[in-house]
């Protein structure tokens, strides 16, 4: 009667969970059912939590029958990245070395979707360290892309994008510093949102250190799924309070209203950036689909683009120079000690394509980046939607990282629209525009600060005009 619920999304689970067409028990074993029989395929996630799922969803259940007030996610299952702490379980990172590294409270990420009521059926995998955009190490193995296994799932939140794409949980978590929810959704044909920074809070109790200033002002955490509506109930429980992340702002979820018709700035080329034409491609075909709904769209180029991205991996890069000594950082050091062969060889590659700065010379890089976040600002006031690509590039075949610094600095050149808008703190969504050949293909929409709703609405009207034909099913895909 129910047909697989596994299939639908979280707004309907949510929905017939809370009107008592289904219980979460019958949700949970669904998605379980879907995890057991796919993830041989994909190797998506590296933590499978059945009997606790199980457990977490007859609770869910108990609570509604006694009448509790139900959150956004109300008995729902979703998957979290494995690289944030989870009470009781390791927080492993990919990484051999911390394959007991048994955390002993909740991230503030895993802490929010517990209070939403979510139910959390597994841990998605992620290259050592997060570092890659690629998703395999030594000690969870490869994860292979549902659509096609010779192309990267995306890194590092590959596991929770093929997983979500496979049909393992309506929602998954990922976060994003370089592009780590964006560039996975990108590769594997869901929907994918970068908040603002401050929109969702961040911390994780097992970190020994806090994180370099220029981590901290990028990296966010955020939800992929195969819906704009489940993206948006993703962020709204994670972004709920918590009094660990000094960042977390209070602003309100609509943000500000700029009038309507908004206006569009469409970015489909730039000078100096080499672009697949698939990828231009699918930029004037969604800013078609924008006008067809309404907006106005124009081709402008946001100011400063190139400094902008350009200014990512040297702001980090040299940041490392200080960085924590502690096991689990996620540094040149700590990966130089840790780190499996792939994840140094690419590491080495990226610090050889960034120019460290001096300490002046860092001053005055995190003080220009306000000029320019100050131009970006000025700029969509006109243009309070930028619709760019995600990658110059369609998804990288497998390993592309290991073929030498002059690939690394190829790739990193095209993934410059997602590291401008990490360097600028700004939210973008990744939106899939369908397939070329058998590689997804996709879109980002940029909004302003805190302008998160801006994003999905502009996403929504792309989705209703081009649905993508999800879930896909790996096992005809993969061998």
């Amino acid at each position: 009667m129910t047909g697989n619920i596994w299939e639908w999304d979280a707004g309907r689970i949510a929905g017939a969970i809370r009107n008592g067409a289904i219980s979460s028990r019958e949700a949970t074993e669904s998605c379980l059912a879907r995890l057991d029989e796919v993830n041989p395929y994909i190797n998506a996630v590296a933590d499978a939590l059945a009997d606790e799922a199980l457990e977490s969803a007859d609770a869910a259940d108990l609570s509604l029958r006694k009448g509790d007030v139900a959150g956004p996610l109300h008995g729902v299952p979703v998957t979290v990245k494995i690289n944030v702490d989870y009470a009781g379980r390791a927080t492993t990172n990919g990484v051999v070395a911390f394959r007991d590294a048994i955390a002993r409270e909740d991230s503030a990420t895993v802490a929010n979707l517990r209070k939403a009521g979510a139910v959390m059926i597994g841990r998605t995998n992620v290259p050592a360290f997060s570092t890659r955009y690629f998703t395999d190490n030594d000690l969870h193995g490869r994860t292979l892309n549902p659509w096609n296994p010779d192309r990267t799932p995306g890194g590092s939140s590959g596991g929770a994008a093929s997983a979500v794409a496979a049909g393992i949980g309506p929602i998954a978590h990922g976060n994003d510093r370089a592009g780590s929810v964006r560039y996975p959704a990108y590769a594997c044909g869901v929907y994918g949102l970068r908040p603002s920074v401050g929109r969702v809070p961040e911390f994780n109790p097992s970190t020994s250190e806090e994180r370099g200033l220029s981590s901290q002002i990028t990296q966010v955490q955020g939800p992929l799924a195969r819906t704009v509506h489940d993206v948006r109930l993703g962020l709204e429980a994670l972004a709920a309070r918590d009094p660990r992340d000094p960042w977390w702002v209070p602003a309100p979820a609509e943000g500000r209203s700029p009038g309507w018709p908004a206006t569009v700035a469409m970015f489909a080329e730039a000078d100096g950036f080499e672009a697949d034409p698939a990828v231009t491609s699918a930029v004037r075909r969604a800013a078609a689909l924008l006008e067809n709904a309404g907006y106005r769209v124009e081709e402008i180029a946001p100011p400063r683009f190139a400094e902008a991205a350009d200014m990512f991996w040297s702001l980090l890069m040299t940041e490392e120079r200080a960085a924590t000594t502690s096991e689990k950082a996620s540094s040149t050091r700590g990966i130089e000690q840790y780190g499996d062969e792939a994840v140094k060889r690419a590491r080495l590659a990226t610090k050889a394509c960034a120019t460290e700065y001096d300490f002046d010379g860092y001053i005055r890089a995190l003080a220009r980046r306000t000029t320019i976040l100050r131009e970006w600002q000025v700029f969509m006031e006109r243009y309070p939607l930028i619709l760019m690509p995600v990658s110059w590039q369609l998804p990288y075949p497998v390993d592309h990282d290991q073929k030498g610094q002059d690939a690394v600095r190829e790739m990193l050149a095209a993934h410059t629209p997602m590291l401008a808008i990490s360097v600028l703190g700004l939210p973008g969504l990744s939106v899939p525009m369908g397939l070329a050949g058998d590689v997804p293909t996709g879109v980002q929409i940029v909004g302003g600060r805190f302008q998160e709703e801006l994003c999905l609405k502009a996403g929504e009207a792309i989705e209703a005009q081009s649905p993508m034909a999800l879930p896909v099913d790996p096992k005809s895909r993969t061998p």
